[in-house]
């Protein structure tokens, strides 16, 4: 007990000081690297003050929070637009070029996880990206419908060949338990309708801001029910999790601005930075260490697989500019990387080195992507005509 809640206070610390080492290093580096190297401090490997198994449980929600506030955000409406047909068609030429390259690296022996690797090379972190898209004010753009769009189809496409072609059970059990998740889901969905007018729609609509906070914590009880779901059929969580945000965009009653704050305060307040942290813990760093030169192939890699399709499929639809930082905002990648390399290990396809060189590529994806396609935005919007080139000084 004590060196569970060492572990968990040694987290907290991380979580509590993360803010503050953002705003006192310049170059506005994203909170999730202070995180991941907060939970390499004290993880096992350096300090040894913590270790993530004492905090599972928090990190398995923080992920499903992660993953449920990215389905809450997509609209699936937008995937039926140009920009939807778009994305699902870059993402297939990354699905090609995967297949194609990681059929070369299990050829020579460097790969022996042929799925999971190909499939992690295929992800976006659209989850990871919203609070820096929303900082920088481009979720309500033009150009944010198309970061949404890659980054939704960039989270489902690899969910869904994950939990169609990593689960325990055979292809059409498989086929079937998806089916039977998202039936869940429609299912919860339609709930509110048949709720209505009734004595319990009354009581959650009233409790929504008191201390019951009621349409809160039956997002919560959402959440885990269908992570549960997941779990119990066999598949992965983040499955569970994004169709959990789906069904709140609809589901969600009452004050819905409120509600969005309130999960805002409670997933990146608490359980996706816990998330972060024992993804540090957990990074095996002296694999990383020993074998440097892997790490390099796969960043490389997420930018080349993942990202470059970006500057030929929107070649009519966006500036050269914003091809590029679609390019760079496609190939971050980190939750999902580290769920697929949990699978290939567990079922000892993966090879340790290999695992921690993809988290390790997904965490420095994390670190500088982002942050160079923010740095261009203001050429950016100059180029669009939202700045001006040379602007008049004061007079």
């Amino acid at each position: 007990m004590v060196d569970t809640l060492r572990t968990v206070l040694a987290t907290m610390v991380i979580v509590a000081a993360a803010p503050l080492v953002v705003a006192l290093i310049p170059g506005r580096i994203p909170q999730v690297v202070v995180l991941i190297v907060g939970g390499i401090v004290i993880g096992p490997e350096v300090l040894g003050v913590g270790h993530p198994q004492d905090v599972a449980l928090f990190a398995n929600l923080g992920l499903g929070f992660l993953f449920l506030l990215a389905g809450y955000e997509l609209d699936p409406g937008l995937l039926r637009e140009r920009v939807g047909r778009l994305a699902t068609w870059a993402w297939l030429i990354s699905v090609t070029l995967a297949v194609a390259v990681v059929g070369v690296l299990a050829q020579v022996g460097f790969v022996h996880a042929f799925v999971p690797v190909s499939i992690a090379l295929t992800t976006t972190a659209l989850g990871t990206l919203l609070p820096i898209l929303r900082e920088r004010g481009i979720t309500g753009t033009p150009f944010g419908r198309f970061v949404f769009a890659g980054g939704a189809v960039g989270e489902m496409g690899p969910v869904l060949a994950m939990a169609l072609l990593l689960g325990k059970q055979s292809s059409l059990v498989e086929v079937l338990a998806v089916a039977a998740i998202g039936a869940a889901a429609f299912a919860l969905s339609m709930l509110p309708r048949l709720l209505r007018g009734t004595r319990v729609a009354e009581v959650i609509t009233r409790g929504e801001h008191e201390t019951s906070q009621t349409t809160l914590r039956f997002t919560v009880l959402l959440l885990v029910l269908l992570l549960y779901l997941s779990a119990r059929f066999g598949l992965d969580v983040v499955l569970g999790a994004f169709f959990a945000g789906m069904v709140l965009r609809r589901w969600a009653p009452g004050d819905v601005v409120s509600l969005e704050h309130k999960l805002d305060a409670v997933g990146y307040g608490f359980f996706i930075p816990v998330f972060f942290v024992a993804s540090g813990m957990g990074l095996d760093v002296n694999s990383i260490a020993s074998a440097p030169g892997r790490l390099v192939v796969f960043f490389v890699l997420l930018l080349a697989v993942r990202g470059a399709p970006a500057l030929l499929v929107y070649r009519r639809d966006l500036r050269f500019v914003r091809r590029v930082q679609l390019m760079l905002l496609t190939a971050t990648a980190l939750p999902l990387l580290v769920a697929l390399t949990e699978i290939g290990l567990a079922n000892g396809t993966m090879l340790p080195e290999n695992a921690a060189a993809l988290v390790g590529a997904g965490v420095l994806s994390v670190a500088f992507f982002p942050v160079l396609a923010m740095r261009l935005e203001p050429r950016a919007r100059m180029l669009e005509g939202d700045v001006p080139a040379d602007p008049a000084p004061d007079r």
